[in-house]
């Protein structure tokens, strides 16, 4: 399997390639700069690879939560090259992407994801993880962390920027709870990349027409810059 992947929900940037296994990824914490770094990266890694992007079976990408304008960049970005080259696409959860992450320690492992949502409120999710299964205990939601409740145990793994959101709020509330923190992690493509891989063999990919960012509150159109890059990603699908 040939997959391309992109995660621009939050501050952090990224592109990753998986290629039956093997996950080659550009990751930089680039705030406002995805729009000028994320099809530059894709070019590369395919290059770097040898692989031509039709010879591509899908592309993935993390639908948000996050960042109106990044999650809006990604969805654009994914659609655009998956039409140009009439492939499917794999939408993931970007608070899955960033569980993903937490260390793997125990089996299963209950694992809590949170997102700085900005104006008092993160955007959270809670899963458990088993081997490659993942169950959803808490489906995703933005609220204001003092809000937050957990299903029951003291051995969450807590991973991403709504810990430190509001003054730490989250963290402080329940430290009990934690067996492990990680306030500065952040979605990564090569999770969404292995998240994706995994629901395109179980037949999960969808038409990129049908793909739907999870914004969680409501959103604007796109930016003059989101348009620009939506056409590059369009013009640049049908070349290689």
């Amino acid at each position: 399997m040939r997959l391309l992947a992109f995660e621009t929900s939050t501050e952090a940037c990224s592109v990753a390639l998986y290629l039956d296994g093997e996950i080659r990824e550009r990751f930089a914490v680039a705030p406002r700069r995805h729009a000028e770094l994320a099809l530059p990266w894709a070019e590369q890694l395919l290059a770097e690879a040898g692989i031509g992007k039709t010879q591509l079976d899908v592309v993935a990408v993390g639908r948000g939560p996050g960042a109106f304008t990044g999650v809006r960049l990604g969805v654009a970005l994914a659609q655009g090259i998956a039409l140009a080259l009439d492939l499917p696409v794999t939408p993931v959860s970007t608070l899955q992407a960033l569980a993903a992450g937490a260390p793997v320690v125990a089996s299963p492992q209950r694992i809590l994801a949170a997102i700085d949502a900005r104006m008092g409120e993160i955007y959270a999710a809670c899963y458990q993880r088993e081997a490659n299964v993942w169950q959803v205990l808490a489906a995703e939601r933005v609220l204001p962390p003092d809000r937050l409740e957990l299903p029951g145990g003291t051995d969450w793994y807590a991973v991403g920027t709504g810990l430190g959101a509001v003054a730490g709020a989250l963290a402080s509330r329940m430290p009990e709870r934690f067996v492990f923190r990680d306030p500065a992690a952040l979605p990564r493509a090569a999770a969404v990349a292995a998240l994706g891989a995994g629901a395109f063999a179980r037949g999960e990919a969808v038409a990129p027409e049908h793909v739907e960012p999870a914004y969680l509150r409501n959103h604007v159109a796109l930016t003059l810059r989101e348009q620009q890059a939506l056409r590059a990603a369009r013009n640049s699908g049908g070349n290689g």
